[in-house]
């Protein structure tokens, strides 16, 4: 279907006043965002537009009920400069997946590919080209009717915002294996991208980093044994030269780059198994020397080496040879950079012609 992307060009971009290549996700975002209303039934107006704050009304029933959802996505730089985007198609799944479970209405996908080409071509000059950066992109949507009352909103907005991205973890990263407070229990939202799922996060989070450790590593929520996934990423392990990752058991966030990893370990050769995993078989691994290497997968943080877990009163160690996980992590930047031939077919440029006030 052909939709008609209103674009509305600043006058003069701030890409100048930011270091894009040395700068942290999040602090600094680009000129433009795209938006989309739905209403009456329907998703209208579709624009890209300058950046700036959204009117909302106090009992917009997203902050009250908590009907929101987003995605995490990045833009690199190809061959002659070509903005391109990784496997947008699968974001747009997974966020009508969110929708679906939180109550809220579908987005087309071919609209959420479209705005994102359009968005990603606009601001093709705030692309980082430094080796693993990339610009972040954040659609998301929520529901912004004016009411007060349990039950699904009939006012959305879809908006996707972007923010030029260094490497996320420059370093292995520690893990605290969380044994009190619980991210998400099968039946719940777990599997769904919904806002609410970070919020129940961030203390646990923030009592881990006290403890001098990065993320949490999320066990399950009725026994605390089995392993489900990071704070930020799901996580895989290699175990007597195979890897093995938690099955989508739905607790666990389907993770684009999670797919992504499993198709290229298993055309490298390797054996990948989607299977409950106990912490006490990590444990276990450790002590008789078959434990090889561990690391975490996601859009934001890439891939992320595991140096420790804590757990409880013991921590376990892996060697700080990772040659696995660091040639996933060159095969993954080398397909988004066209620096490889891209096999799998996951790379869309985001190229346009549409751009014009």
């Amino acid at each position: 279907m052909s939709y008609n992307i209103k674009i509305n060009q600043v006058q003069s971009s701030r890409v100048s006043e930011v270091d894009i290549n040395n700068i942290a996700m999040g602090n600094a975002f680009t000129d433009h965002m795209f938006v989309c209303d739905y209403e009456n039934g329907a998703w209208i107006n579709p624009r890209i537009e300058p950046l700036t704050a959204i009117p909302t009304h106090p009992a917009a029933m997203a902050l009250h009920y908590g009907q929101a959802i987003f995605e995490g996505m990045k833009a690199t730089l190809g061959n002659d400069n070509v903005p391109l985007l990784f496997r947008p198609m699968e974001n747009a799944k997974r966020l009508n997946f969110s929708a679906d479970r939180m109550g809220m209405p579908s987005f087309p996908e071919d609209l959420f590919v479209e705005s994102l080409k359009q968005l990603v071509a606009l601001e093709k000059n705030w692309i980082p080209s430094e080796e693993g950066a990339a610009l972040y992109l954040r659609p998301f949507m929520y529901a912004d009717e004016a009411f007060i009352g349990m039950r699904a909103a009939t006012r959305y907005k879809f908006i996707v915002i972007a923010s030029p991205a260094g490497p996320f973890f420059s370093k292995p990263i520690k893990l605290y294996a969380e044994t009190k407070y619980i991210r998400a229990a099968i039946g719940g939202t777990g599997e769904a991208k919904a806002a609410g799922n970070y919020a129940g996060a961030i203390r646990p989070t923030e009592l881990a980093k006290a403890k001098g450790y990065d993320q949490v590593l999320w066990l399950d929520a009725n026994e605390f044994e089995y392993i489900q996934e990071v704070g930020t990423m799901n996580v895989f392990f290699k175990i007597g030269g195979k890897f093995i990752t938690p099955d989508l058991s739905g607790s666990i966030l389907a993770g684009i780059t999670r797919m992504s990893v499993i198709d290229v370990l298993r055309d490298k050769g390797f054996e990948v198994t989607e299977r409950p995993i106990k912490i006490s078989e990590i444990i276990e691994a450790s002590q008789n020397g078959t434990l090889e290497e561990a690391f975490g997968a996601g859009t934001a943080v890439g891939i992320a080496m595991i140096e420790e877990i804590g757990y409880k009163d013991m921590k376990i160690n892996f060697p700080k040879a990772n040659p696995v996980s660091h040639d996933v992590n060159d095969t993954l930047n080398a397909i988004k950079t066209q620096k490889t031939a891209d096999k799998f077919g996951w790379i869309v440029p985001a190229v346009t012609t549409a751009l014009s006030k």
